[in-house]
């Protein structure tokens, strides 16, 4: 079980755990196989990340977004599902996930591929990882807040339960949306806060904006 030694950037020999060490591995390329068609690599890439509670929109926000710039969705329900086929949203299930996930996050952007997170990332510390990963590579972060009426939550949460989006991969109900309402921090960094009760086609065309004068090379 234990014996493999890993150099660390300090020159110090590291001995860490081979069942460990394998799995996480065989994680992010669970999770890099389970990738849609990558866009061109770009000489500004971007990193967008998408945060809010279940329910308000954050898969169609982003696959408006991506009809109109290249960028590689990287959904954390869809990849969830790689991992756990019957997922139990526990904090150990999140551990992995996340870590093979932003392992994952760190290699695409070094490759220069523009990318956009689609997940809750509801709490500061989480998203300050991301943050690091993107300052490491050198490449710009777009944060998106979104929000909706508990109303329109919930019956956009009723439609999910009775399979009317068929592009919608959460399983996420009303009683984790009321679970996680508790959970939602502040987002310390300059941020776009769209309410996504009614038309987005605004928050959707500023967005896209921020994206292509990031991504210019003029």
């Amino acid at each position: 079980m234990y014996g493999a030694v890993v150099v660390g950037e300090t020159g110090s020999n590291i001995s860490k755990p081979v069942g460990l060490a394998s799995l996480a591995d065989r994680d992010v390329e669970r999770l890099r196989a389970s990738l849609p068609e990558m866009p061109p690599a770009a000489e500004r890439p971007v990193m967008v990340i998408v945060s809010g509670l279940p329910g308000t929109g954050k898969s169609y926000f982003s696959r408006r977004i991506v009809s109109q710039v290249p960028l590689l969705v990287m959904e954390s329900d869809v990849m969830r599902k790689v991992l756990f086929p019957d997922p139990g949203y526990t904090p150990s299930e999140n551990r992995r996930l996340f870590r093979a996930y932003h392992s994952l996050i760190d290699d695409l952007l070094g490759h220069k591929v523009p990318l956009l997170l689609d997940a809750t990332n509801l709490v500061e510390s989480h998203r300050e990882g991301l943050y690091r990963i993107a300052e490491g590579r050198g490449v710009g972060i777009i944060i998106v807040y979104l929000k909706a009426s508990p109303d329109v939550v919930y019956q956009r949460l009723e439609g999910r339960s009775k399979g009317m989006d068929r592009e919608d991969n959460s399983e996420a109900d009303w009683r984790v949306y009321r679970r996680m309402q508790s959970t939602v921090q502040p987002i310390g960094r300059d941020h776009f806060a769209f309410d996504t009760s009614g038309d987005i086609s605004p928050a959707v065309a500023r967005v896209v904006q921020e994206i292509r004068c990031f991504m210019s090379t003029d």
